[in-house]
């Protein structure tokens, strides 16, 4: 009897289909530059160099000596939410009650909570290229249709309410980031403003990306929450307060998300980490000695302003908030992922490439991070310095 072929009805889901997390692939292989011997400098990730505050390291070693560290409330433990709002209320001014926030699996976890409370399946939700990759993927793997905007340099790469008013068809929802990544733009309180006003009007749910805030090379970041209490805040304890891998993140929630956002939290992560939670609240004391990781920061952006542009790399935009530099590489004549790659093999100098970012127009672009020491980002620069002059001439 002949063999009967039957088709193979296991299947993939089609929402896995996204985007990979293109730097994620650059630090694998930058890993396995270093696993074989050679040497790596880290400017592709928005890893803040020198680890958790001391006070971090020592709330936690008390809770593990202290604590059974089991589940926590499904929106964290009620003493880090009431420090929270303490600490939004010191540095913004801004009255929030505790019961508004809720605290996350990182900024990540942060983002599917608020995208699946907000919206459903078909919603339409506008962000500016170049932006956080996440935010799109996310998005798309929750069958949520993402409109772009094509920021420009002249508007720092943010969305306008001109621009907002030309996209066709209607919107549910607006993701914004100031200080933004990738390019380190800070929307100034007027703009802010102006797009929380454009919102309101149009009855469209803004997402609110404050996870740098701390982290300025001029006056401190604007807060949507200065002008709004229907819009989402997502912040984090990884980048000012250095707690990447403890993924600790927080939600400032309107009234009307609280309850949606704690039943999907309940179900989707029962609850987030109990010992990322007691570092959060040791690292909320430590304002001081982070405030110095920030100088160091600064002091890396300047020498790399000061360098770049003499190489061909000069920023897009300002970086007046965060840790990155967006440039465009356009001149070299190398798509941005050719570049990136032959630049850590040349040199071990590992930087992000544009795509991650735009997918339209970032091959043309690169990011560096300047998030590290000052030895690496002085190395890093005489090491490009020497490459894209070759570079140059070789072709």
């Amino acid at each position: 009897m002949a063999e009967v072929a039957f088709e193979n009805r296991l299947r993939v889901a089609r929402r896995s289909a996204i985007q990979p997390f293109l730097v994620m692939q650059v630090l694998a292989a930058a890993n396995a530059r270093a696993a074989a011997g050679g040497d790596v400098l880290h400017l592709e990730l928005g890893e803040p160099s020198g680890g958790p505050p001391a006070a971090a390291l020592e709330a936690a070693k008390a809770a593990i000596d202290g604590s059974p560290l089991g589940y926590t409330e499904a929106l964290g433990m009620q003493r880090l939410r009431e420090a929270i709002a303490a600490h939004l209320e010191r540095t913004l001014g801004v009255a929030v009650p505790a019961r508004r926030i809720g605290v996350t699996l990182g900024a990540s976890g942060g983002f599917i909570l608020a995208f699946l409370a907000a919206f459903d399946a078909g919603s339409r939700v506008a962000l500016a290229d170049p932006s956080y990759p996440a935010y799109r993927n996310i998005l798309k793997a929750l069958d949520i249709e993402v409109v772009r905007v094509a920021g420009t340099p002249e508007n720092g790469f943010q969305p306008t309410p001109v621009e907002l008013d030309a996209l066709p068809g209607r919107l549910d929802g607006l993701v914004i980031a100031s200080p933004a990544n990738p390019t380190g733009n800070v929307l100034s309180a007027e703009r802010l403003a102006a797009i929380v006003d454009w919102c309101d009007r149009n009855a469209v749910r803004l997402i609110a990306d404050e996870i740098y805030h701390g982290i300025t090379y001029g006056p401190a970041a604007a807060s949507v929450l200065a002008t709004s209490s229907d819009a989402v805040v997502v912040n984090s304890f990884s980048k000012f307060w250095c707690l990447t891998g403890w993924r600790t993140g927080w939600l400032v929630l309107p009234d009307d998300l609280v309850d949606p956002v704690e039943r999907l939290a309940q179900n989707l992560f029962v609850s987030p980490s109990s010992i990322g939670q007691y570092a959060a609240l040791g690292a909320l004391d430590a304002h001081d000695e982070l405030a110095g990781r920030v100088e160091r920061y600064a002091r890396n952006r300047r020498v790399l302003l000061d360098a770049l542009p003499g190489m061909g790399l000069g920023p897009v935009v300002p970086p007046d908030g965060a840790f990155y530099v967006y440039a465009d590489i356009s001149r070299f004549e190398l798509d941005a992922i050719s570049f990136c790659a032959r630049l850590l093999r040349d040199t071990g100098v590992a930087i992000t490439p544009g795509n991650d970012f735009d997918e339209l127009r970032g091959d043309r672009y690169v990011r560096l991070s300047f998030a590290g020491s000052a030895a690496m980002i002085d190395q890093a620069i005489e090491r490009l310095g020497p490459w894209l002059e070759r570079l140059r001439r070789d072709g």
